[in-house]
Formats: structure tokens, sequence, C-alpha cells
């Protein structure tokens, strides 16, 4: 089936309209008509991402029912946490360079560096999978030294799976690199299409095999999927890279490399605490058929947090374009499209949601109705972080990354008191009020630092309501 944007661009602009959105419609089928730019070749990009991540979405939710349906409630529980350790891990053992590639990588093929590139492309990917290692051992190491703080029935599942590491941090600085070369179903469909289906795919070839539907299954499972899929990621991207970066001497600027990716590191790292942290101190409070449920929910708000992650995905290297070339003007012109790109959207995702909820969580079973709840509370945070666009991407693509960090470490803070604090009273319902509050918190800082700094506004509601839509500058 042919793809038109077009066509699906003039569906969301009738979507738009009939939630009121008024001539915020008209601008966000402008940032897609296109008009050969930079700007509308990001849109187009998105497009592309939002098809996987839509994708990704429906069988990544399809695998979390199958897995919840095999395991059962509480080895569901067990895995998900277990899994969400290895997710934070191996973000902060990328070092960085997944999010620094979309700065670096631009900026040398406009100045014809190639040997810089070179040196870039070979020396992120090699640190991403040693710091991968070692943080797999220290990982490991760490789980046994405090195994009789643990609930025993943690044990095994997380060994096990903290050795995907190496490979999950590899594949994410390979997903960056692929984003910065607009090769969106490189950078996609690796993460979030081949991975989850090749976990659920061995895992029912481990049951059909007779061994037994648990925690540990499951993590041996994701340990193989992550390897295999970052191995295929690998070999294709090299041969993608072939003609574009010709084999020659490599330039390594690891000082350099190293002092703009740590601040990007601490915005990946602390944002990912932040989608993450919830999961993790429920199950310090609360029974792991609670944590199933309290999972099962955020994974369903994710089918409306991809619009997010697909505009920020899409957008991060184009400002690092604006910025090198000094375009402020046009930088200003494209955030207010990446704004209104992230808001609508998810708008129109929020509201279906909603409402086929209550079908969706029983999908999981009957123990996972009581979800519903959470869902509405938690889709606060996602809709006030969708208000402000991509605007932590701006920060960080135009060097105020350490104030971005800033924003990001105290909004982690914030939540894991705020999560320590209405947990004991509220249960896993003050586990999403807490994530709320924080995440409202975090849309305003980023919002307003953006203004204060760059002149530029990120906030939905002056660009979907104000007569006037140029940003000053």
């Amino acid at each position: 089936m042919r793809f038109s944007a077009n066509s699906w661009t003039k569906r969301l602009q009738c979507a738009a309209s009939s939630l009121g959105l008024g001539q915020g419609a008209d601008q966000v089928l402008d940032f897609l008509k296109g008009d050969g730019s930079d700007r509308h070749a990001a849109g187009r990009m998105a497009v592309s991402t939002f098809a996987v991540r839509i994708a990704g979405a429906a069988l990544a939710y399809l695998s979390q029912i199958v897995l919840a349906r095999l395991l059962g409630a509480h080895d569901y529980g067990l895995y998900s946490v277990a899994w969400t350790f290895v997710i934070i891990l191996g973000v902060m053992a990328c070092g960085g360079f997944s999010t620094s590639a979309s700065r670096f990588i631009p900026q040398y093929q406009q100045n014809g560096d190639m040997a810089r590139l070179r040196g870039f492309l070979h020396t992120s990917r090699q640190m991403a999978f040693l710091l991968g290692g070692a943080a797999a051992v220290i990982g490991i190491g760490c789980v046994a030294l405090f195994r009789s703080f643990l609930d025993p029935s943690y044990f095994q599942p997380l060994t096990v799976v903290l050795l995907a590491l190496p490979f999950f941090a590899f594949g994410l600085v390979q997903d960056g690199i692929a984003r910065s070369y607009d090769w969106s179903s490189l950078a996609m469909l690796p993460t979030y299409i081949w991975r989850p289906l090749a976990i659920l795919f061995l895992l029912v070839c481990a049951v059909l095999a007779g061994f037994q539907p648990d925690a540990l299954t499951a993590a041996v499972v994701a340990v193989a999927a992550t390897v295999l899929v970052a191995l295929y990621q690998f070999l294709h991207l090299r041969r993608r890279l072939s003609p574009c970066v010709p084999r020659g001497p490599r330039q390594t600027e690891f000082g350099s490399w190293l002092a703009v990716s740590m601040p990007m590191l601490m915005v990946d790292g602390f944002l990912q605490l932040i989608t993450s942290a919830d999961v993790i101190m429920v199950s310090f409070f609360q029974h792991p058929d609670e944590v199933a449920v309290y999972f099962a929910a955020s994974k369903t708000l994710a089918l409306v947090h991809f619009v997010y992650f697909a505009v920020r995905a899409a957008s991060a290297h184009r400002i690092s374009s604006f910025t090198h070339n000094e375009d402020l003007s046009g930088l200003a012109g494209y955030m207010r499209q990446a704004t209104l790109w992230t808001f609508c959207p998810s708008v129109a995702a929020g509201a279906g949601l909603l409402l086929i909820a209550p079908l969706l969580l029983a999908l999981f079973g009957s123990d996972f109705e009581s979800g519903y709840e959470l869902i509405a509370l938690l889709m606060i945070g996602v809709l006030a972080r969708a208000s402000v666009g991509p605007a932590d991407a701006l920060l960080t693509m135009t060097g105020h990354q350490k104030t971005c960090a800033g924003i990001y470490a105290g909004t982690f803070f914030l939540n894991v008191i705020l999560n320590l604090i209405l947990i004991p009273l509220l249960g896993l319902a003050g586990a999403a009020v807490a994530t709320s509050i924080a995440i409202l918190f975090e849309a305003t800082a980023l919002a307003v630092v953006a203004k204060r700094k760059l002149n530029i506004t990120t906030f939905v509601l002056p660009l979907l309501f104000s007569r006037d839509r140029q940003v000053d500058q």
C-alpha cells in the first residue's frame, strides 16, 4: 500500500478542526505539504517516524498483552521491573553519544570533515558497547551484593536481563546515527518493530518447546532478541554508510565529544528516569501483581506518548542544522510547527485512548481493568509534555544542554519525592499523580527557559490562538 502524506494530513486537519484548534490545523497541514526546505523534510521524516511508531506501539502493546497472558500478573510484574532497569541503564550506558550524533554528524557533513566524521562514527559505537558491558558487570554485581534486600523473585530475572545492556546501548547509538542521516526506517524499525517482534516470537517458541512461562524465560528471550536485532542493525547501517562515508583516516576528538555528550547524557538519562521512576518506585511499595497493573497502564498510555517521541526524534538534527547555519528565524518557525505537530495529534490520540482504554486493559486480563484511572491521571503529564513540543531538543542542540539537564534533574528528584509521599497514601494512583505533577513542572520550566534564553515560544496556546504567529527575534 502506498502511503500518501497529503491525504493523511487532510484527515488530520479535519480532526484538528473538530477539536476546535482553528488555524493551528492549517499550520500542521502547511508543515507536511512540503516546499523542499529542511523544515518540511523534517516534517516528512516525522510522518515516516509516526508510521513506524504507530506500528511499533501496536506491536509492542500486543507483545505486552501476550506476555501478561503467558506469564501471569506476578511474573509479568517481575519482568516489567527487570526490563525497566535495562532501559534506564542502557540509556545511561550510551554516554550521550546517541543524542550528540544529531549534533556532530550534520556539522561534519556540512563542513566536509570526513576524518572527524569517521572518528565519531567509530568511537561512539565502540564507547556505547564498552560502557554497556561495564554497566552490565556492575549491575549484576550490585544485584548479587544487595540480594538480601531484594524480593527473592526478582534476583534471577534481573541478573539475566542485564546481560542485554551492551547490545541495548550499542543499538541506541546506531539509532542516533541513522536519524542523523534521515534514515528513519533504519533508526526506528529495529527498536520499535523487530525487537518486540523477536521477543514475542522467541518467547512463544520457548513455551512451545516446553520451557516454563515465567519471568526468567522472558528475560533470557529479551537478551537474545536484543543481541540479534543489534547485529542486524549494525550490518544494515554499515552497508548504508559505505557510499556516504568513504574509507580513510579517522580523527578522534574524544575529549570534545565527551564534553558535549555528557550533558546530553544527563538530559536523556533524567528523561528516562522521569519516564520510568514511577514503575521502579511502585515496585518498592507494592506487590508484583500491582506493579503489573501500573506497567500495563503506562504501556497503554505509550500509544499517545509516541507522538512526542516521534517529533523529538525527527527534530534534533534539524535544530542542529539551523543552529550551525545561525538561522534563528528558521529555527523559530520550525519550532512553532514542531510544537503544533506534537500537540494536536496527542490531543486527538488521548481522547480516543480514553474511550477505548477499558477494552484494551481487559485484553491483559481481568486483574488489569483497575488501570483505567491511572491512564487518566498519567494523561495529564503526557499532554503537558506535548504542549511544549521538542523544547528539550531545542535547548540541547543550541548549546543549553546543561540547563536542560538541570531541569530534568530537578524534575526527577521532584518525582521521587512525590512518589515517596503519595504512593503510601494513595497507592498506584499516588504514583500517577506524582508523575504528572513532575512533568507539569518539567514542561513549564522548559518553555520558560526556551523563551528567556532563545526568545522562542514553545508553549502551544500562544501558537494556537494568537493572531500574530510570528516569533519575535
